[in-house]
């Protein structure tokens, strides 16, 4: 188990050229993301839990009992034995040739056991009531940690300019708000992958599960390596839509038809935009930078100079003068050194392609 712990968190992977993981332990003078941080996800994500269940029963019940959505479920099925053996334990479709031997062994008619079937499969779908209070509590959480990922990165630089995510990376500081921003998204999608199950059953629950797991993957993996800086504008940016969805849902569930199409054409252009424009064109530019110090690193030790285990601040990594685009051929001759590490060449020639497409 120890050589498979060993081969997967290799540095030559996870790292850049160079730098261990004894180099991003903390010091007096700067604390970087810890793996043991991420233990704190677990605590918080049953607190969250916790917190759903208050908000939902007294908040979220109260508001859409005001908005005279009733908690009464569907028509309730006649009792009946028989009837209930076969839909729980053979089936909740029966055909035509169940239907007519059920038919002549309770002596009903055909059409009132189709009935039966029906008012009991409508049984197990759940109340406009619950429904509403899901997506009331997923658009508060939505909203806060959007609202809080905004205020926090506005004072950052990395918003108004990528570049500074890598500069001196992975030698970054974490600061408090970036740690509880990560902390804070990491423990709510647990909570979430927990509560899937108690949660209303829908057709892609399996979907929606992996959608979860691939998050945790993410966050976890980008805290550990300090890539924390271009994590939170990913979260903010994806965050951004997810409000905007449980607004409209909890419209319809309040059958205020007009206000619903309104927040769905907003969620729609709000996620064509962040999504599918700003996100696709945004990678390439980030990775790029990547790229570019890689680069210059590795020239750098080529020619004879010895790394520092702790570099000074990067300027640009583009000199001025120099546009993307004529920089993508001289990103491509990194591909033509030595490399040790197969992996991250075959990564810079994916995305060299993926630069000069979008910059041409």
């Amino acid at each position: 188990m120890a050589g498979i712990l060993a081969w997967f968190w290799n540095e030559r992977f996870w790292l850049p050229h160079n730098v261990t993981w004894a180099d991003l332990k903390n010091t007096e003078e700067a604390t970087f993301p810890q793996a043991e941080d991420l233990y704190l996800a677990f605590p918080l994500a049953f607190c969250i839990f916790m917190v759903r269940l208050i908000f939902e029963r007294f908040v979220a019940k109260p508001c859409a009992i005001a908005l005279n959505i009733q908690a009464n479920g569907p028509q309730i099925a006649q009792p009946n034995a028989i009837l209930e053996k076969v839909f729980t334990a053979i089936t909740k479709h029966p055909d035509e040739k169940r239907l007519e031997g059920l038919s002549k062994q309770l002596d009903w008619d055909v059409r009132s056991i189709q009935r039966w079937f029906r008012q009991r499969r409508n049984q197990e779908k759940p109340s406009t009531l619950k429904r509403f209070c899901e997506s009331m509590w997923r658009f508060s959480f939505y909203l806060y940690v959007f609202t809080y990922g905004v205020r926090f990165l506005k004072k950052t630089p990395w918003l108004w300019n990528t570049r500074h995510c890598w500069y001196n990376y992975p030698y970054q500081p974490l600061t408090p708000d970036l740690h509880y921003y990560y902390i804070l998204e990491l423990s709510f999608y647990w909570s979430l992958m927990f509560s899937q199950f108690t949660d209303i059953k829908r057709k892609d629950f399996g979907v929606m599960f992996l959608h979860h797991v691939v998050s945790i993957l993410l966050i976890t993996f980008s805290y550990v390596n300090n890539m924390a800086r271009v994590g939170t504008l990913v979260l903010c940016l994806h965050d951004s839509a997810d409000a905007l969805l449980e607004a409209a849902k909890m419209a319809n569930y309040a059958k205020f038809q007009k206000l619903c199409d309104l927040l769905f054409v907003m969620f729609a252009m709000v996620f064509i935009t962040t999504r599918l424009g700003i996100f696709p064109l945004w990678c390439p530019r980030t990775i790029a930078v990547i790229l570019s110090l890689a680069q210059m690193r590795r020239t750098r030790n080529l020619q004879g100079r010895a790394p520092t285990l702790r570099p000074p601040p990067m300027g640009p990594v583009v000199p001025t003068g120099i546009s993307s685009v004529a920089l993508a051929p001289w990103m491509i001759n990194y591909s033509k050194l030595h490399i040790p590490n197969k992996v991250n060449c075959l990564f810079l020639e994916v995305f060299n392609k993926l630069q000069m497409q979008f910059l041409s």
